[in-house]
């Protein structure tokens, strides 16, 4: 009897746009992973389990976030999670009710992602956003965002390992919502979790910020070439302080130095990866005051032109930050 050769399944490749449409001709594609909406109005909602609406005010009419495989896509909801699978990677989400107390709802969401990652063929964790209200509310260790990250270690269960960390986005809601919503993008192969010699590693936070340090990279690598860059929310820290709490054009130019760090760096694994932030990147901005959302566009337009980028309302982690960025390159 012949034996048939074993085909190896293409590379994982990921292509983020921003796209000016309606959700229903962006879900049309069958090669659609996920697809974000943005902004607080209330609309009509497509029911499809690859579309994900994130309650974050925009600058002006934001473009929905799309991401697509080469690959057609399967879809399904699994209980309180919706996901998609195609060409070797995995989108999920799910939302937990928070009623005043982030650590329990972040341990539930997080140990309801152990369980579906331990059952799932894509069980490695690529890139983790994490929208929760209040997010800097509380004194001291009470602090919400302190107490999100207690919340996520207990859910996870044990320590990770610094090659085991995704890269991720802890963003809080300007309005109330009552929810913790978590999605994810994960794969059949392991990424390279990297850090920026500019910051010390999150992980490794002193007792200051909080009983847990948080849990994620400052960016990470996919194991395909044809992924792009992962890149975690990234603010004007350096070292473990914060910097420039009195300006917040000073803020975006530490953010944009910490954000060239890290591309060097993922630079020396992988040297295809475009030197600098161009028309090939995307960015999502995340603004703690509504009065500066203006500002900050003029910033990026001015510094970063060719970059598409999603700016919105958001609060980030610690009180004295103005602004912080997430995205991809390459």
């Amino acid at each position: 009897m012949s034996v048939l050769p074993t085909v190896a399944s293409p590379a994982a490749a990921l292509r983020v746009d921003y796209v000016d449409a309606p959700a229903s001709a962006v879900l049309a594609d069958p090669r659609l992973l996920a697809v974000f909406g943005f902004g607080t109005a209330i609309a009509v909602r497509p029911d499809d389990p690859r579309y994900l609406h994130v309650a974050l005010p925009a600058h002006g009419p934001a473009p929905l976030e799309a991401w697509r495989v080469e690959a057609e896509v399967t879809h399904g909801r699994d209980g309180d999670i919706v996901w998609s699978t195609g060409g070797g990677l995995q989108f999920g989400a799910l939302e937990v009710a928070d009623d005043g107390d982030i650590e329990a709802a972040a341990a539930a969401a997080y140990a309801r992602l152990q369980d579906w990652l331990a059952a799932s063929d894509h069980p490695h964790p690529l890139r983790i956003w994490n929208y929760l209200d209040g997010i800097t509310e509380g004194e001291g260790d009470a602090e919400r965002y302190r107490r999100f990250c207690v919340g996520r270690a207990r859910g996870i269960g044990r320590a990770l390992a610094p090659g085991e960390l995704p890269a991720a986005t802890a963003i809080g809601h300007p309005l109330t919502t009552g929810r913790f919503q978590l999605y994810w993008l994960t794969a059949r192969q392991a990424g390279t979790p990297l850090e920026n010699p500019r910051q010390v590693q999150a992980w490794r936070y002193p007792r200051q910020y909080g009983p847990q340090p948080p849990g994620f990279a400052r960016a990470l690598l996919p194991a395909s070439s044809a992924m792009p860059l992962l890149v975690s929310g990234t603010a004007a820290v350096v070292g473990h302080a914060s910097r420039h709490d009195e300006s917040l054009d000073a803020q975006l130019d530490e953010i944009l130095a910490n954000l060239r760090s890290l591309i060097a760096i993922a630079r020396t694994r992988r040297p295809g990866l475009p030197m600098q932030l161009g028309p090939g990147a995307r960015l999502k901005v995340y603004v703690r005051d509504a009065a500066a959302l203006p500002q900050v566009d003029a910033w990026l337009a001015a510094h970063l032109p060719d970059v598409p980028r999603i700016v919105l309302h958001g609060h980030v982690c610690r009180r004295e930050l103005r602004v912080e960025i997430d995205g991809c390159h390459g």
